[in-house]
């Protein structure tokens, strides 16, 4: 399994971005997938996520500002960052939690739940 993220890059404040995250592989369901942004000398922490109700959570810091959306048949999630700040700049993470699975050789199904961090992409956001 492999969660590719894109759509990084440096902005001005105020401006807006597009990140994507794909997940591929043997996957047979995702339980929650999100970002998470670790900014210079900071912990990582989250920004926007479908919790494994399928419930939006979002940073209060970028509440009203940032959209998460997803294409389930693509696996993927979107993050639109908008009236972008500064203290928006930092190293964003896609994150999921899901089942992958393999067949043994009796053909067996197994699945396996674990979580999955994408490479990172970042985000600047300066004048």
């Amino acid at each position: 399994v492999q969660l590719q993220a894109s759509g990084g890059g440096s902005v001005q404040p105020g401006g807006s971005l597009r990140l994507s995250c794909s997940a591929s592989g043997k996957i047979f369901s995702i339980y929650s997938m999100g970002w998470y942004r670790q900014a210079p000398g900071k912990q990582r922490e989250l920004v926007a996520e479908f919790d494994s109700g399928g419930k939006t959570n979002y940073a209060v810091s970028v509440k009203g500002r940032f959209t998460i959306s997803r294409d389930n048949a693509k696996n993927t999630v979107y993050l639109q960052m908008s009236s972008l700040t500064p203290e928006d700049t930092a190293v964003y993470y896609c994150n999921a939690v899901l089942d992958s699975y393999s067949y043994d050789d009796s053909q067996q199904l197994s699945l396996l739940k674990d979580t999955y961090w994408g490479q990172g992409t970042l985000v600047t956001v300066s004048s």
